[in-house]
């Protein structure tokens, strides 16, 4: 006789499920959604992953997420300042989105809740395998969130920054952005808040044929919060996706990104920064599949690590049979600052096609003594010229976009936390 012991809950995924068990008649769902939910919270009974789950190796979840936070019942957190003046803004506050929508031609803004209402987001909902925590979390949870529609052919002169805000608690959103036809776009993501809270956001992005997108994802939570997030992005025919991100916050985070080119002609570039310190723990994770012939991706990740931080960077790069003249590259370059810093890197190529060109490195360094003498000879102090010499390693990735403001706002950003860390 087989005896198969159920393995005991930790406090974490104890809170989860009497949370799910709480909420269960509040959520908003026909019976596909609802059906999809009871499948996500058996898949957080059955366990949050551990290390032996490869592609959780680096990031213990289920040791390393600590006490989950309730539901709040009110917030006192107020949006924030665009990061562009001009920018069509939408902010969700522990979930529930605040104020009347933007209005502004080709572009259509939606309340998640109604497409979970009457099913029509009912598939979306689906994870991607057993391993996918943060979809199993985010669905069993999810009440809101935006969808948002851009037209075919629209040309959007404006960023639309999406602002989704936690006050302490636990918060659950999902953002479903589909971009038309030889449409132009930018898009900030912006994820903070206030206090130790837990949150999970699942973006979801289709670009079409022709269009041409910007997404940038700036997670700034406060030091003691625990992020978990999700950015899944399908790339159409001749079209090109720009994902740049900045990790500055946070006391456990995981980003994901997966990513689709599923079109011919099709484009896909991610640039991104990790700002690391104290006792932080950050981990980006990303699959892309170049799933069609004659595409391109190009990713370059650049991490400044200090403190007692840990930093982790897996990406894994998928080139299909089929997926002939695929030009596909990576890199991750990391800056450690403390003895006590660390950081994880696997780079990953997976080629089933024989023509194609491909290429994948990892560098690991400290601030190059000879460079520190050099510019301290000529006057300048060793606080500001280690500032100087760790901003120019990162600034560069940020000076690859294209819009002199946002460049601007971000190095102003690592300035900030250049002051405070540096």
């Amino acid at each position: 006789m087989n005896i198969h012991a159920t393995p005991q809950l930790t406090p974490a995924e104890t809170a989860l499920v009497e949370a799910f068990g709480e909420r269960l008649g509040t959520l908003p769902g026909d019976g596909a959604v609802m059906s999809r939910r009871d499948h996500a919270i058996e898949m957080v009974k059955a366990g949050l992953p551990t290390r032996r789950v490869e592609s959780w190796h680096y990031t213990d979840l289920r040791r390393l997420l600590g006490k989950v936070p309730a539901f709040p019942a009110t917030s006192a957190v107020k949006a924030l300042d665009p990061i562009l003046e001009d920018s069509h803004l939408i902010t969700l506050i522990d979930g529930v989105w605040s104020g009347k929508p933007p209005s502004s031609e080709g572009i259509t803004f939606t309340p998640l809740a109604q497409k979970l209402i009457d099913g029509q987001f009912a598939s979306s909902l689906e994870t991607y395998g057993f391993d996918d925590a943060i979809g199993a979390i985010n669905t069993a949870f999810v009440a809101n969130g935006i969808a948002l529609d851009i037209a075919e052919g629209a040309q959007l002169e404006q960023v639309v920054e999406l602002q989704n805000l936690q006050a302490g608690g636990q918060s659950h959103v999902r953002l479903a952005v589909n971009v038309g036809a030889k449409a132009q776009a930018t898009i900030i993501e912006r994820q903070s808040g206030e206090g130790a809270g837990f949150a999970t956001c699942v973006s979801q992005l289709h670009v079409g044929d022709g269009a041409d997108v910007t997404w940038l994802i700036i997670q700034e939570q406060p030091e003691t919060a625990q992020n978990l997030a999700q950015f899944k992005a399908q790339i159409g025919k001749d079209a090109k996706l720009t994902l740049f991100f900045m990790n500055s916050g946070g006391k456990l985070v995981r980003q994901e990104v997966h990513v689709n080119v599923a079109g011919e002609g099709s484009d896909f570039q991610m640039r991104g920064i990790n700002l690391l310190a104290g006792d932080n723990h950050t981990d980006v994770t990303m699959v892309l599949d170049h799933a069609v012939p004659h595409t391109d991706s190009t990713e370059i990740v650049r991490n400044v690590v200090t403190g007692r931080a840990h930093g982790v960077f897996q990406g894994r790069i998928n080139v299909h049979q089929i997926a002939q003249k695929t030009d596909a590259r990576m890199a991750c370059n990391t800056l450690l600052l403390s003895d006590d810093a660390e950081f994880s890197t696997k780079p990953e190529l997976e080629i089933f096609a024989d023509d194609v060109a491909c290429g994948h490195g990892a560098t690991v360094t400290e601030i190059q003594n000879d460079y520190l003498f050099y510019l301290m000879s000529r006057g300048i102090t060793e606080k500001t010229a280690r500032g100087l010499l760790v901003k120019a390693f990162v600034a560069e990735v940020i000076e690859e976009l294209e819009d002199e403001r946002l460049v601007e706002a971000l190095e102003a950003r690592l300035d900030d936390w250049f002051a405070t860390h540096g």
